[in-house]
């Protein structure tokens, strides 16, 4: 897996992630929405670049015109609630993708706290056979969620290409990414990773439960 990591380059999404991280700013619901949004867009034209593409012939009213244009069938993946402002990111700039969700949350098996495990309940998906999956999600902490995720996409077809996107990385997870899938191939889009996960598996410095930033605090 090749690993793109934007925290090691001069990019604005330094200045999107720093405000998602400030605990003040972060009082601001929409505010934080529009930063994942907006790094969702400047990720998307990253992604862009690795692309296959193909010269189509085009009429303007004055002449024909040429343009060449991403030729790969794309679908844009997700995980609800939070990965819905990056997802909306990726999907502003690949207007014509298709689209896909699963609900994915975490539960923890032990009253510490410690034993943490994912649950899926529900997708839906277009056939993803031979087509170019982006799975994107906000956090990124064990792993665990993508792979899942992904797992239960490929019910629905097999895709041609992975590419996943996350804001905040947490190292575990994306080592235990690159032993799941070896192959350079397979693209990580990453804003920033993070060194730790705590004993109840939140990244650390992380920003905290992005859906409750993103929704409210939930039940």
């Amino acid at each position: 897996m090749k690993i793109i990591d934007f925290s090691k380059q001069k990019s604005v999404i330094n200045k999107y992630v720093r405000e998602l991280r400030d605990k003040d700013t972060q009082r601001d619901r929409m505010r934080f929405r529009q930063n994942v949004i907006r790094i969702g867009h400047a990720m998307a034209y990253e992604v862009s670049k690795v692309l296959e593409y193909e010269e189509v012939e085009l009429q303007t009213p004055l002449a024909k015109a040429k343009a060449v244009i991403p030729s790969e069938d794309i679908v844009i993946a997700t995980v609800f609630r939070a990965g819905l402002p990056l997802h909306q990111g990726f999907l502003d700039v690949f207007d014509e993708a298709g689209n896909a969700f699963v609900s994915a949350y975490r539960y923890y098996k032990d009253k510490e706290g410690t034993e943490v495990s994912i649950r899926i309940e529900y997708m839906a998906t277009p056939c993803l056979e031979g087509k170019t999956l982006i799975l994107v999600d906000p956090m990124l902490a064990t792993g665990g969620s993508m792979e899942l995720a992904y797992d239960a996409f490929c019910t629905k077809g097999k895709p041609a290409r992975l590419i996943m996107a996350a804001v905040i990385a947490a190292k575990p997870g994306v080592e235990y990414l690159k032993r799941l899938f070896p192959s350079n191939d397979v693209l990580l889009y990453c804003a920033a990773i993070d060194p730790l996960l705590n004993e109840h598996k939140y990244i650390v410095p992380g920003l905290g439960d992005a859906g409750d930033l993103m929704y409210g605090e939930k039940l």
